[in-house]
């Protein structure tokens, strides 16, 4: 399930705390530590199971390390880009693919994925649910909106259970056309809808790991601090989950590219959607940042009046305003930048001056926060999204002299591509579902 029956996010109960044996995780590879913070939250799925599920979804990553800490200069890279779809996205839907199969092989019944994406979300999805039975995965994404590398790896999939479907508009068009279809809930429950967009819980559960992983590899300082490009909040929102399982992590730097919602939010209090802008990070091309209403749960926990006037506010109005004396002490360790896109090429170039080091625009966009943002006394870790070769374009720009490539990449060129083109439209996008889905 994405969205819960009532159009809300689901949250877990609690949040439970590591606090006292993160320290005996010291030895841990990626799939023991992963199967050690999914058990506190997974009642549903045998131990045994689990351990099985999560040795599978780790076990086709490039890097033993599966997210590898790389340090770039005096500071650190957390490279996120080793599995099948060369984005972040993987670490979590590898995840979502193999739990989706256990449980509807268990349950002998079918599902319909439905996504948006803005550009990795929709590859990663499929590379996780490409072939599996029972399902049918059904991806949206805003026509020429995306990299050319990214549409690719999505269109060029031919298995019978995949669909992309190009929409005219944006990321956010795409985005408020699942949440419409979601909220009719006679259609989500006739047609079995489930979701991988970060709507769904598990997938911020899977990312809360890596930042567990940056605290193993860095030696277990006594605090540090991550920058997180940010787009839809879900991985940001991922650090401050680790977070309050005891996780140090002192600050959460949020880096926005020009579509800059949450950065005002954080400066002034008022959440208010403006037109999308299209920049040279693409990913983040979003005004509306769907994890975003999990945080003020969070902060309106005790006071569900306060959030439910905040949530209603902004979805009637396109515009909601928080007292800045509501949020907790220290904004929870959140503090924000927005980078144009004259400053991320600046930073691409300047990164590989002085280090040789190639980042993708996403994770030059959250080096060039972090650099800004930063408390000098305590690690710095920038979380790297993407492969820069999925950028191309951008690259050629930035770094004429820097040759750019990857065999997954590569291995696209000339296969033939397979794509529906729906009006942005939630009558025609059910109508499509339907015809396949049933």
């Amino acid at each position: 399930m994405g969205l819960g029956s009532d159009g809300g996010l689901l949250v877990p109960e609690r949040i439970p705390s590591l606090e006292r044996n993160i320290r005996d995780l010291s030895g841990a590879s990626y799939s023991e530590l992963a199967f050690e913070i999914f058990k506190p939250y997974i009642d549903d799925i045998a131990e045994r199971d689990l351990r099985q599920i999560v040795d599978k979804s780790y076990s086709n990553f490039s890097d033993s390390k599966v997210t590898p800490l790389v340090q770039v200069g005096e500071d650190y890279v957390l490279e996120l880009f080793h599995g099948p779809t060369l984005a972040f996205k993987d670490i979590a839907l590898q995840f979502l693919g193999n739990v989706f199969e256990h449980i509807l092989n268990q349950q002998n019944t079918f599902l319909n994925v439905l996504g948006a994406t803005s550009g990795d979300t929709g590859s990663a999805a499929i590379a996780g649910l490409k072939g599996k039975k029972n399902i049918n995965v059904f991806i949206m994404f805003p026509e020429g909106k995306t990299s050319s590398v990214q549409e690719k790896q999505m269109t060029t999939v031919m298995d019978s259970n995949i669909h992309s479907i190009a929409i005219d508009g944006s990321f956010d068009d795409c985005q408020s056309l699942l949440k419409e279809v979601f909220r009719d809930v006679s259609f989500k429950e006739d047609l079995k809808l489930g979701a991988v967009n970060s709507v769904n819980w598990a997938r911020v559960l899977a990312q809360t790991v890596y930042y567990f992983s940056i605290y193993i590899q860095l030696g277990m300082p006594r605090a540090f601090q991550v920058a997180v490009p940010t787009g839809n909040f879900g991985n940001i929102f991922s650090a401050y989950v680790a977070k309050q399982m005891g996780l140090p992590i002192e600050r959460l730097i949020l880096a926005t590219n020009q579509n800059d919602i949450l950065h005002r939010f954080f400066e002034t209090g008022l959440y208010r959607r403006n037109k999308v802008c299209f920049t040279s990070s693409p990913a983040m091309d979003i005004q509306v940042a769907s994890n975003f209403e999990r945080y003020i749960f969070y902060v309106y926990q005790s006071r569900i009046d306060k959030f439910k006037r905040f949530i209603n506010s902004f979805e009637s109005s396109g515009s909601a305003k928080i007292d800045l004396s509501d949020l907790p002490s220290n904004n929870d360790g959140f503090v924000t930048s927005s980078v144009s896109d004259m400053e991320t090429i600046k930073r691409i170039r300047l990164t590989y001056e002085r280090t040789g080091y190639i980042l993708d625009p996403h994770t030059a966009v959250g080096l060039d926060a972090g650099l800004r943002k930063r408390n000098n006394e305590i690690p710095l870790v920038t979380l790297a999204t993407a492969h820069p070769a999925k950028f191309p374009s951008l690259l050629e720009e930035a770094l004429p002299e820097a040759q750019v490539s990857h065999p997954i990449i590569e291995s696209l060129e000339g296969l033939p591509t397979r794509k529906s083109h729906i009006k942005n439209d939630s009558s025609a996008l059910k109508e499509f579902i339907e015809t396949i889905g049933h």
